[in-house]
């Protein structure tokens, strides 16, 4: 039961709790406009162009924090309110969207690695949990070796995600910083006003830290059950 607690139970609570700082630190910084008036847009494209980058198009996507880079088609996407807005919140999201594009211009190696593991991990993440859940019923109730099997390829299945999101803690790490570096250095946001950037995106850089602790959480438990099953053979 405690093991169960550490391994599932706590990644749980800090995953809820990196949601409830990221949605609080961006609805608090959301509110307050920078001094320059820059939109997230004009800021995503400012830092791309100090950067040398002027074949990535950027566009607006519905929803809130749905922001992201496609590095496929070189498309930079913003939610509306950082798409339109001139908030700290906004100009901080857009410029680490924007880090993401540095990254893929300069051939970043984690990037790398995180685009060459993207297909494995959406196969992994979505047969995972069916998986998982057939081969525990399997060997709880029946005992027999293909739960056994099962739950090994849902293991593998799951090694694979957790190697992801440690790949991707670099990635956006690196992407934050870049952002951060450019606001202050291209004067889109001054020095004094940074508090409300940071805020933001450390809010967010929590979100990826907890994805990668809930999931090493999972895979640990998962081998103990698998573990547990060859020592009662």
């Amino acid at each position: 039961m405690l093991i169960w607690i550490i391994l599932i139970i706590i990644p749980m609570l800090f995953g809820l709790y990196a949601q409830s700082r990221i949605h609080s630190a961006y609805n608090k910084n959301v509110r307050i406009p920078s001094r320059g008036r820059i939109t997230g847009r004009e800021a995503a494209e400012a830092v791309m162009r100090s950067a040398g980058i002027s074949d990535v198009e950027i566009v607006q996507v519905p929803g809130q924090l749905t922001d992201h880079y496609d590095p496929i088609n070189k498309r930079l996407a913003l939610s509306e309110m950082n798409y339109r807005g001139t908030s700290l919140a906004a100009l901080g999201v857009a410029a680490h969207e924007a880090g993401h594009a540095i990254q893929h211009k300069v051939g970043y190696s984690m990037m790398t690695v995180r685009q060459t593991m993207a297909p494995a991990t959406q196969i992994a993440a979505s047969v995972s949990n069916y998986v998982i859940m057939a081969g525990i019923l399997l060997l709880t109730f029946a005992g027999s070796a293909m739960g056994y099997n099962l739950l090994a390829l849902g293991a593998i299945a799951l090694g694979v995600i957790v190697l992801f999101q440690l790949v991707t803690l670099p990635v956006e790490f690196d992407a934050s910083r870049r952002a951060k570096a450019e606001l202050v250095n291209l004067g889109i946001v001054e020095r004094d006003e940074m508090e409300g950037v940071h805020e933001t995106l450390d809010a967010a850089a929590l979100t990826y830290v907890a994805a990668f602790v809930a999931a090493l959480g999972s895979l640990l438990h998962i081998l103990m059950i698998l573990m547990g099953s060859r020592r009662e053979e």
